[in-house]
């Protein structure tokens, strides 16, 4: 069966923003709590949006709107060292021209997405972006997959997701789609996942050549 729609996480899957997003995290942690946090704790806190994993770690609760503030501001101005992303384009562009949905299943929050796409200029490839503000219950949750699904009208035969964590794998997994592990940006999240993946890929080219094998690329 052909694949008509192709779910994406974002960060370590589309666009190579966890370095901003780790820098951005030690840095708030540091100063308005006092806490030195490593990347691994971090990626421990992923899965609620960005506001959010600041709110449930932090001791100091009066600071907490003054550390999300400067997180956004950090996170925004990392951007203009990624330079990651002429495969992605590559990829995104393919899916488009063979007249592929595309849609976004981030934990992201909606102003972190707003400001990675629009300094990437990625979101006129997406149809669909479902962030940590618009789910009840983040991944590994299925929820986002599963609004994916009912917003296009598609059954999970014909979908497929790519992440780059060990949450993105269970999501997948759990909503009964084909669900591919990637590393192909120069950070990402998991190397062992509780759940196998149906593939692995190193780079886009692999991805590419899977789709073009079952007939879903021209």
């Amino acid at each position: 069966m052909t694949t008509e729609l192709v779910l994406f996480d974002f960060d370590g899957t589309l666009a190579d923003t966890l370095p901003s997003s780790f820098a951005a995290f030690r840095a708030v942690f540091k100063k308005y709590d006092g806490q030195d946090v490593t990347n691994e704790i971090l990626v421990s806190m992923f899965g609620p949006t960005e506001d959010e994993i600041i709110a449930m770690n932090f001791q100091n609760t009066d600071l907490v709107q003054d550390a999300i503030n400067e997180y956004y501001y950090l996170y925004g101005q990392g951007h203009a060292e990624i330079n990651d992303i002429n495969s992605i384009l590559d990829l995104l562009s393919l899916l488009k021209e063979n007249n592929k949905k595309v849609a976004v299943i981030t934990g992201k929050s909606r102003k972190a997405f707003k400001i990675s796409s629009e300094a990437l200029n990625i979101s006129k490839y997406f149809d669909l972006v479902v962030t940590g503000d618009d789910v009840e219950k983040a991944k590994p949750d299925p929820e986002g997959v599963h609004k994916a699904l009912e917003f296009f009208g598609l059954t999970v035969e014909k979908a497929v997701f790519l992440g780059d964590s060990n949450a993105d794998i269970i999501a997948g997994k759990s909503a009964g789609v084909r669900t591919y592990a990637v590393q192909w940006l120069s950070t990402y999240q998991s190397t062992v996942f509780d759940i196998k993946p149906d593939a692995v890929f190193a780079n886009t080219a692999d991805f590419i050549s899977l789709l073009k094998n079952e007939g879903s690329l021209r």
